[in-house]
């Protein structure tokens, strides 16, 4: 949203941003329309209340989003992750006053009232079309409170509200397209249009192909953190560098103490940008949904190819052979032979072009063309 924002304005458009009051927010000259902090850590009741009203649209949401649109004056609206602390209520203020709507996905929660689509650890679609199964299997924190107030949030907030208030709804992936059409969804309000990267991240690297491959992300059990370092460990010749923090990482510490599994925690991007782009493959093992991993985008820009598995959004991004592997989702053996096939003579890659290519595909330029034709599209066809 922020790249989207500073896109926006370098192109010459005006953009205000809308968003919650909090003490690490970027400078916003509208800031004084935000709402206040909903603060999920307090446990008073008074916070407590005011944190479940909030996804149902409270008061003060809705008057100072009022005020705003006001003021503003904006020709469309572009909404990205507003459920928990903003709701839905943007769309239908929005839209009465007949002010275009586009809202970018960035997860299924349309389509899952946990946002994920996991149970048990396993991807699950249940309430793609019954939401009470959200209740029934406790998905919620295993609370029957919390997935209560989901079950009631995804009732309020039903398909047929979000779509009467929504004129488009981008999908960063065909997979998560087809999910929202198989939730009920028209396929004519949906387009799909990827995620972007600015190429000013990338440039300027000469990087030398060393002898290790790498996981970016999230340690935690979904991310499939725990099948990667599986089938590592089975591969002491081959170093992997593991990057990021998670409710995982002091367990697998201890776990996988192996020399040749480095685990490197939190990196900046210059950091990140160096191990990554010398890497001689990224690791995305992820058993959940991804939609459109900015990991992997940023990896390709890199040069550096990717092996990720069989779910979601990330086929789509892998030519098999040409910027990397696919291998079966959950399944430890077949990773271990993709990362030995990257290791092997037999195997070979042109990073040049896979960077070539990637940067092509999801530069910023190519993203602004397109969002640019969808907000004419509707901006004209309600003049």
């Amino acid at each position: 949203m922020i790249e989207l924002e500073k896109l926006l304005k370098e192109n010459g458009h005006e953009v205000e941003v809308f968003s919650m009051q909090h003490p690490l927010n970027l400078k916003s000259g509208k800031s004084g329309y935000f709402p206040g902090e909903v603060d999920l850590n307090k446990k008073t009741i008074t916070s407590l209340a005011y944190s479940l009203l909030r996804p149902f649209g409270s008061k003060e949401v809705r008057r100072k989003y009022k005020q705003l649109l006001k003021e503003f004056k904006p020709d469309v609206v572009h909404l990205n992750n507003i459920h928990s602390h903003l709701s839905p209520i943007l769309a239908v203020i929005a839209h009465r006053h007949k002010v275009p709507v586009v809202w970018a996905l960035h997860d299924h929660k349309l389509l899952c009232p946990r946002y994920d689509c996991m149970r048990n650890n396993k991807p699950c679609e249940l309430c793609f079309t019954h939401k009470y199964n959200v209740v029934r299997y406790r998905c919620m924190k295993n609370s029957l409170l919390a997935s209560l107030i989901a079950y009631a949030e995804a009732i309020f907030w039903n398909k047929e509200i979000v779509s009467r208030s929504t004129n488009t709804f981008i999908c960063p992936s065909t997979f998560l397209l087809k999910n929202m059409i198989k939730g009920g969804f028209d396929k004519n309000q949906l387009v799909v249009l990827n995620n972007f990267i600015n190429l000013k991240k990338v440039t300027g690297n000469n990087f030398v192909r060393q002898n290790y491959y790498c996981y970016v992300g999230r340690l935690s059990t979904e991310k499939g953190i725990k099948t990667l370092l599986k089938a590592a460990r089975e591969l002491p010749q081959h170093i992997l560098k593991v990057i990021g923090t998670g409710p995982l990482e002091n367990s697998l510490k201890e776990e996988y103490k192996e020399k040749h599994i480095e685990f490197l925690g939190f990196r900046e991007w210059n950091d990140l940008k160096e191990i990554l782009g010398s890497s001689k493959v990224m690791v995305i093992p992820s058993e959940c949904y991804e939609n459109n991993p900015l990991s992997v985008i940023e990896s390709l820009c890199l040069g550096t190819p990717v092996i990720g598995s069989n779910i979601g959004g990330i086929p789509e991004l892998i030519t098999p052979g040409k910027n990397g592997l696919i291998f079966e989702t959950g399944n430890v053996s077949d990773l271990q032979n993709k990362i030995s096939q990257i290791f092997q003579s037999a195997l070979s890659f042109n990073y040049s072009e896979i960077e070539y290519k990637a940067r092509n595909k999801f530069n910023s330029g190519n993203y602004y063309d397109q969002i640019i034709n969808i907000y004419d599209k509707l901006i004209f066809s309600k003049n």
